[in-house]
């Protein structure tokens, strides 16, 4: 590296980074951010390549289809490469992924190497998670039980057959049933605009509520659990959980006279109205005591639920000392009523809420099976389906076993435990009997916890982890090795930012559920400049109160603190622009120089761009808009719609 001494960065994080991707030995590999996972994995690749490992033997999951285009890409363009250098460049080349001499023989090897990938039907298998599956499915949809023209649908799609299947439980709901009374329960708790949000929450967490019903052998045994997980009679109701409490000898009638008396003599702003109200309600029938319920909690409680802290005054407690025990009985009984009473209303709802998501699913689930369609959870859990429960599950996991040795995992962070499960059955043979010793067979995969999406797609950081354990003793029984490697060093971000992120997550409430151990970085890029700059929020400003005789004819600027963090935003940057000297250019800074990046693209951003305009600083604006969102498509929309359905014509 430049005549770099040993103890560099660079060489540092290079030396980490071929112990990774050496494929003789399984890896798991904690790479954070900047420090180079995707060459990691792109050398993995390549040393495989050049190890002799037949191009189709290699399985490589992404995480996104960009991750995946990216990575083919840099393979394809570095054997490419190859296949014209000088025999100098390419020997340097392959040396700088082997840790062994060059010879001819491996020159040669390197030149052919496109032209086998190219061989491949496919090329070489770098695919997403669900891009493998409907692969998998579609080379066995007789043993996955599927019509072997099936389609995968994209979300879009999927959302308008959702939307599709909601309108069909709404048609059914209007005929009097069971599915009519399940809406009337579930719309009684929400508003209005509610439902479509429930519904969307619904068809997102599908896989969960499908899962459960499996579990439990359909939605009666998942309503059955319910109901004893709660504790809850399915034929109690809130109106029976109050009759009950307000019969004759469920509570102290005797202890609450003497209570009601005491407080008759206690003080006439508090104790006195109390004590007439526990009066009447105990002396009332069942009936007039249940329909008074209310009222008669309310003595006992505050509005936030908490047992009011002085239920008597002292002087009344002091003449009659049994009273304030009495009081205190019946505000826990009470509280265990309403407790009851909660439990009840959840579980009847909950009831009536998996009732609507059985027809919802339901209906979904035909619009799936007539259009021979599935949606991207389908594909996983048929595929985990087809490798672990299905009849031809051992033949299948035989088919996939001959034709792979290697297979690496780009993002592993964000695998939930489904996707882990299908890896984990397709590796299943690597290290088990001869597949153990017919061939090196390698598992690899990076990952970084802090960095995952948690819960999108169901991510579970946590499995990245409990799955290193799982492969480290498969390894292992098969005497062999895995790697723990960890990438600490960053090419991307200069030594101030690092030292930054590092200081904020010596904080333990920052680590928590980021990170369970130290979070540290280096930077590679030692001497480059950089600073990290904390601004105090801007907070709205007080304003002062209108005058109660003042009129309101004079107009007042409305206070906006992100328009005025804008500014303050727009006066810095222009302050260095032509001014500032760019060190590593040697001469001004441009606007073109500088970057801003925000967390989301809200009205902030609309606030910067105007607030740089005019202060005269050159702005590129917001490259990314919401085509549906702009005038005239939303005008084609219209005119599409009208096309359609000539009396849709608003």
């Amino acid at each position: 590296m430049n005549g770099a001494p040993e103890s560099s960065p660079v060489l540092a994080a290079t030396a980490a980074q071929r112990h990774a991707s050496d494929p003789e030995a399984s890896a798991w590999v904690a790479a954070s951010a900047g420090s180079g996972k995707t060459k990691v994995l792109t050398d993995r690749v390549l040393s495989l390549l050049l190890d002799g490992v037949p191009p189709e033997r290699i399985l490589c999951l992404t995480f996104t289809r960009a991750a995946s285009a990216e990575m083919a890409n840099r393979i394809n363009r570095r054997l490419g490469e190859w296949s014209i250098l000088s025999a100098d460049l390419l020997t340097k080349e392959i040396a700088s992924l082997r840790d062994r001499p060059v010879n001819e023989a491996d020159i040669a090897a390197a030149r052919r190497l496109l032209a086998r990938v190219l061989d491949v039907p496919g090329g070489l298998k770098i695919q997403t998670i669900h891009s493998f599956c409907q692969s998998l499915l579609g080379r066995f949809p007789i043993e996955a039980g599927l019509p072997p023209h099936f389609e995968a649908m994209d979300e879009r799609s999927a959302a308008e057959l959702m939307a599709a299947a909601r309108n069909d439980l709404l048609v059914a709901a209007r005929t009097p049933g069971p599915l009519s009374d399940a809406l009337s329960v579930v719309t009684a708790h929400i508003e209005e605009t509610g439902f479509t949000d429930l519904m969307s929450i619904v068809a997102r967490d599908r896989w969960r509520i499908q899962e459960m019903f499996r579990r439990y052998h359909g939605v009666e045994g998942a309503i059955a659990e319910t109901y004893a997980y709660l504790k809850i009679d399915p034929i109690d109701s809130a109106e029976s959980v109050i009759a009950g409490a307000c019969a004759d000898g469920a509570f102290d009638a005797v202890g609450l006279k003497l209570a009601a008396a005491a407080l008759l003599g206690g003080t006439e702003k508090t104790d006195q109205p109390k004590g007439a109200s526990v009066s009447s309600w105990v002396s009332a029938s069942a009936v007039e005591r249940a329909a008074r319920f209310d009222a008669y909690v309310s003595e006992f409680f505050t509005a936030a639920g908490d047992v009011r802290k002085t239920l008597i005054t002292k002087k009344p407690s002091d003449a009659e000392p049994r009273a304030e025990p009495a009081l205190r009985a019946e505000a826990e009984r009470l509280s265990a009523v309403m407790e009851t009473q909660r439990r009840v209303v959840t579980a009847h709802a909950t009831a009536a809420l998996l009732r609507l998501a059985d027809a919802l699913l339901s209906a979904y689930c035909r619009e799936k099976e007539i259009r021979a369609r599935l949606d991207y959870d389908d594909l996983i859990l048929k595929s985990l389906d087809l490798l672990s429960e299905s009849a031809g599950a051992a033949w299948v996991l035989f088919k996939l076993d001959g034709g792979l040795d290697h297979i690496l995992i780009d993002e592993a962070q964000d695998t939930n435990p489904e996707q882990w499960r299908i890896v984990a059955l397709i590796a299943e043979e690597f290290f088990a009997g001869e597949g153990a010793r017919d061939a090196n067979r390698t598992v690899f995969a990076v990952g970084d916890a802090k960095q995952s999406i948690f819960s999108f797609q169901r991510a579970d950081p946590a499995a990245f982890a409990d799955m290193r354990h799982h492969f480290q003793k498969r390894i292992e029984d098969a005497r062999g090795t895995l790697r723990n490697v960890e990438l600490i060093w960053s090419f991307r971000s200069a030594e101030a930012v690092l030292k930054a992120v590092d200081s904020v997550f010596e904080i333990d409430a920052a680590r928590d559920g980021v990170a369970d151990h130290e979070v540290r970085h280096q930077a590679v890029r030692e001497g480059h400049a950089g600073v990290v700059e904390l601004w105090p929020v801007v907070a709205p400003r007080d304003r002062p109160a209108a005058l109660p005789w003042e009129p309101p004819v004079a107009r007042e600027d409305g206070d906006n603190p992100a328009s005025r963090l804008a500014g303050l935003l727009a006066r810095r940057i222009k302050s260095w622009v032509g001014h500032d000297i760019l060190e590593s250019r040697g001469r001004p800074v441009r606007a073109g120089d500088i970057m801003v990046l925000v967390r989301r693209r809200d009205a902030f951003v609309e606030e910067l761009v105007r607030s740089l305009k005019s202060q005269g600083v050159p702005v590129a604006g917001i490259d990314r808009m919401a085509l549906t969102k702009q005038l005239a498509v939303m005008d084609l929309m219209a005119l599409g719609r009208f096309l359609l359905l000539p009396e849709d014509d608003l």
